[in-house]
């Protein structure tokens, strides 16, 4: 009985210790879900600081010919293997949405849609004034864009660049480096923030 105890011990311990690689194994990601991580330069610790979050970078996940990828708006934007992309992240962590009810919503037929419009935005320079156009884009953006254009669905409402914490010298030092004295205080913005606290999604994933 002694035995038996200590060999149940030692299991709990193995397994809450291996419990998170153990669901990212069990998890099948799909077309659609959201996926988040915390990148690391002096831009992404603006974005994290702007918008109190631990999250400066996101994609979305397509799965082509069998394989899982990450289309993200980096330079340029680009399809990036899932595994290749998780590696990019600090510590590998990383967390992933997935829309609610999105077996009923993402048909085949939106996905095609949403897929078609992520394609025309391939190569595209990634855009580091965040502005809210289709000629250059950034990460958060291209996510938005390809729910809103192809399943017609706004994750979230955008926001203005004012309405996040520019206080911070960090932040202050990217913003005078990237506009100067015309700071466009008024433009859409969508951080990947938003993205993560919509009500529109849940977590199926998280390992942070």
């Amino acid at each position: 009985m002694k035995n038996l105890i200590v060999s149940l011990f030692f299991g709990l311990i193995f397994i809450s210790f291996n419990c998170k690689e153990i669901n990212s194994k069990e998890v099948a990601f799909q077309n659609g879900d959201i996926i988040f991580q915390t990148s690391q330069s002096k831009q992404c610790e603006a974005v994290k600081i702007a918008t109190n979050s631990k999250f400066s970078h996101c994609g979305i996940i397509f799965i082509e010919n069998g394989k899982t990828y990450v289309y993200e708006a980096v330079q340029p934007v680009k399809m990036t293997l899932l595994e290749d992309w998780i590696s990019h992240g600090k510590d590998a962590k990383y967390a992933v949405k997935r829309l609610r009810n999105s077996d009923k919503i993402l048909t085949n037929e939106v996905l095609l849609k949403m897929k078609s419009y992520g394609k025309s935005m391939n190569n595209k320079d990634y855009d580091l004034y965040f502005e809210w156009s289709d000629d250059k884009i950034y990460c958060s953006e291209l996510v938005w864009k390809i729910y809103k254009s192809g399943a017609n669905i706004e994750l979230c409402k955008t926001k203005k660049l004012k309405d996040f914490n520019l206080d911070s010298p960090i932040v202050k030092s990217i913003m005078k480096e990237r506009y100067g004295n015309k700071i466009p205080y008024n433009e859409a913005v969508v951080a990947p923030s938003q993205l993560y606290e919509s009500n529109m999604v849940e977590t199926i994933f998280d390992n942070y």
